[in-house]
């Protein structure tokens, strides 16, 4: 069997790390398993579905690395589903109702005042011919339920084990709308029948839904795929993240800095039993994903966690990994060596590049260490010339540790830490350097 995964984003909106997460365990285990990972774009809802969110969808799986072997659009199947439409009417299986929305929920309230679950009662399924045409009169129009067997349904989930939903508990779901939209429940299992899909994964609150999809399945002859139920994501307050989604879309976190690499390698690991680590290779996360890894409990996202990893997968970077970007601000390969193990954003460099070549206002703590450190900084400076500097300062003034070192970095740098001066100093060359000792604005 070629293992053969979707992610199905719907393009009213950004992608944000919880559906990211979706989809890079998917992508994982399709790479993993030498198997196909394709992109669903679930734009039925013609109204809120937009091309310029699918285009943002496309461009943050391009830009996380998580490229796909097929894409499809349901807004161009119809022709499929209204042929399943129309199967699962002539089995008796899909049936009309008229109730309103109000009147449904008068149902509900008076079922919970009975201390009864709130189930569709199924009234429909008594109305005759007559009856149907009756209310079609008074301009009501049909949205259609699907018929369950209010029987168990079990499967064997690759991530929570045994799963059974008594689908009696359940009311028969609607498939479609009055206004003849197509909700999510029966695209998907069109969908996921014709492509051969063989494992969906996905976040447990759709346990209840694959008890309803696996029945469908049934009902249009169709093998169901194998189910695979994650944990959800939650705030490092335990809070949900529904609230907090705009400044978690990938596009915000993009915009804000953060490497591909630190998303990846952090949402393949939350709700793992693996601990969180810098890895630059989607490959690499691909090999160790592992269902029997995957946790139950709700996955903790932090996002100063997330940053923590983006300064670790920035200080394993290498230049020529960067150095398209660095060098649109003019930074150096030098620079890059220099700094970027004291960076957290990419865009720090600029800052750190300033400090370098620009103009600073020095800080002056021991006047008369720093005169005499002018005095001794050479016009050339190289990569032994800070061991001799302070070692000649130290026989000098009889300074050292903390009371030699900071006053020098604070008047080189204007910074109380930093890159390693030994590497900084030279950077910064003798003329500028012997000014800002001096006190001078250089």
């Amino acid at each position: 069997m070629t293992v053969k995964v979707r992610f199905a984003p719907s393009p009213t909106g950004k992608l944000h790390v919880g559906n990211v997460r979706a989809a890079l365990w998917n992508w994982l285990f399709a790479r993993k398993m030498g198997g196909q990972f394709v992109l669903r774009i679930d734009d039925t809802d013609l109204e809120r579905s937009t091309k310029a969110y699918e285009d943002g969808i496309k461009a943050d799986l391009a830009w996380l690395g998580l490229n796909y072997d097929q894409t499809i659009n349901q807004s161009a199947r119809f022709d499929r589903y209204d042929a399943a439409r129309d199967a699962l009417i002539k089995s008796g299986l899909l049936y009309a109702c008229y109730e309103t929305a109000e009147e449904l929920d008068r149902k509900r309230k008076l079922q919970r005042a009975r201390s009864l679950p709130p189930v569709y009662d199924r009234a429909a399924l008594a109305l005759t011919d007559d009856d149907r045409k009756s209310l079609e009169a008074e301009g009501r129009k049909p949205h259609w339920r699907f018929k369950l067997s209010q029987s168990p349904v079990s499967w064997v989930d690759l991530i929570r084990g045994e799963t059974t939903v008594d689908t009696a508990s359940v009311s028969d779901p609607v498939l479609i709308r009055e206004d003849g939209m197509y909700l999510y429940t029966l695209p998907s299992c069109v969908d996921d029948r014709d492509l051969s899909i063989t494992h969906v994964m996905r976040g447990e609150d759709h346990v209840t839904n694959t008890g309803v999809q696996i029945e469908i399945f049934r009902a249009l002859s169709g093998d169901a795929p194998q189910f695979a139920h994650h944990s959800l994501l939650i705030g490092a307050d335990g809070q949900g993240l529904s609230k907090r989604l705009g400044a978690l879309s990938i596009e915000a976190m993009r915009e804000d800095g953060i490497e591909p690499a630190a998303i990846t390698s952090l949402l393949a690991k939350l709700g793992t039993a693996d601990p969180v680590t810098a890895e630059l290779d989607l490959k690499t996360l691909a090999q160790g994903f592992d269902f029997g890894r995957l946790g139950r409990a709700p996955a903790r996202f932090d996002p100063a966690e997330l940053e923590t990893l983006n300064g670790k997968i920035l200080h394993e970077t290498s230049f020529e990994d960067v150095h398209n970007r660095l060098e649109a601000i003019g930074a150096t390969q030098a620079l890059w060596s220099a700094v970027r193990g004291n960076i957290t954003r990419l865009s720090d460099v600029s800052r750190w590049m300033t400090i370098v070549q620009g103009e600073i206002v020095p800080v002056i703590e021991d006047k008369a260490l720093t005169d005499e450190a002018a005095m001794l900084t050479p016009d050339l400076l190289g990569q032994q010339s800070w061991d001799e500097l302070t070692k000649a300062l130290k026989e000098k003034t009889g300074a050292k540790g903390k009371k030699l070192f900071m006053p020098l970095r604070l008047a080189l740098t204007g910074e109380a830490r930093g890159p390693e001066m030994a590497v900084l100093f030279p950077l910064i060359g003798g003329e500028k350097a012997r000014a800002r000792l001096r006190g001078e604005r250089a």
